[in-house]
């Protein structure tokens, strides 16, 4: 049997990738193409978990029922409880940088002195 030339071999896988639309790949690169064809998992695992029904929103869209969300309830009560322990969050500051503007002006007076 006689041997087949390589260009009519490539030809050949050439023409068989356009037939069948594969991608040619000559060399054997890593495309992910068995990843991009496999079908996606995002809609399926959607549909398998439930939705999380929210209670503030609940309460927001239907104030007429009343609805009491039990653990923002005890959250503001723990916040509470602690500022009365004097463990709370401090508070913020008035203005930004006071602090640090009042530091740089005593400074500079400084400096002014000692330059003089």
């Amino acid at each position: 049997m006689a041997a087949v030339i390589p260009s009519r071999l490539t030809a050949l896988t050439r023409l068989r990738c356009s037939i069948f639309q594969t991608s040619y790949n000559p060399t054997s690169v890593r495309t992910g193409a068995k990843y991009l064809r496999a079908r996606l998992r995002g809609p399926s695992m959607v549909k398998y978990y439930p939705a999380v029904i929210n209670i503030s929103q609940l309460a927001r869209q239907y104030p007429s029922l009343e609805l009491v969300n039990e653990d923002e309830e005890q959250r503001l009560q723990d916040i509470e409880d602690r500022k009365k322990r004097g463990k709370g969050a401090p508070k913020k500051a008035k203005t930004k940088g006071t602090f640090y503007n009042s530091l740089g002006s005593q400074l500079l007076s400084i400096i002014l002195f000692l330059n003089s």
